[in-house]
């Protein structure tokens, strides 16, 4: 069977800034920002030859829409996922599922709003 692998998300924002400060906080990176006119994006840090998709903040006054109950959910994969969901209340989110165990073979996971009051996932090994 072929596999299909996500390579690229976009997360739709409404104030460009305060989703940066959000998320370096929250995951304790750099993004690095792109002014395209009327379309902004933040890349997330991607190691070279790394596995997994990579993505941005992104924003566009007609294109984009933050929400918190439509649309795809994207989880990002940390080493211990409490660690970014004690950050985030912290940081202009709000927590709505803590970290509790998927189960023993697939780990943990929680799911936080951000700043944009998009629904965002989380998890870990840990």
């Amino acid at each position: 069977m072929r596999s299909v692998k996500i390579t690229w998300f976009e997360i739709p924002v409404e104030d460009m800034i305060r989703a940066i400060k959000f998320y370096e906080k929250v995951f304790e990176c750099q993004l690095d920002f792109q002014d395209l006119g009327d379309f902004k994006m933040a890349l997330f840090p991607v190691e070279e030859g790394s596995e997994g998709a990579s993505g941005s903040l992104v924003y566009h006054q007609e294109f984009y829409t933050p929400s918190s109950n439509r649309g795809v959910l994207i989880y990002f994969f940390t080493e211990d996922c409490g660690q970014e969901l004690k950050r985030v209340e912290e940081a202009g989110g709000k927590v709505m599922i803590p970290k509790r165990q998927i189960s023993p073979e697939m780990g943990f996971m929680g799911v936080f709003l951000d700043s944009e009051g998009n629904r965002i996932g989380i998890r870990s090994k840990a």
